[in-house]
């Protein structure tokens, strides 16, 4: 696998990256994969529970662990 080292990133730039990489709970290099791969149109990672509930129906119930739990055990996968 290829490796990619970027310089010069401005301060406000990187802590918007640890920002977002917190809150979807990845690492700032899985992260930055991740924005890449959406802005090139290969996102091969899964989406974040936030990132799905922005693209919920407007009015549904917010997406939660539980609600992911019931699902499962409703037999959705």
């Amino acid at each position: 696998m290829a490796s990619l080292m970027i310089r010069d990133i401005p301060v406000e730039l990187h802590d918007r990256l640890k920002e977002r990489a917190k809150a979807n709970r990845r690492s700032l290099n899985k992260e930055a994969l991740v924005i890449l791969e959406t802005a090139l149109g290969c996102g091969a990672w899964p989406p974040s529970i936030e990132e799905i509930d922005r693209l919920r129906v407007r009015g549904a119930r917010p997406l939660t662990q539980e609600l992911l739990d019931e699902a499962r055990e409703n037999g959705r996968p």
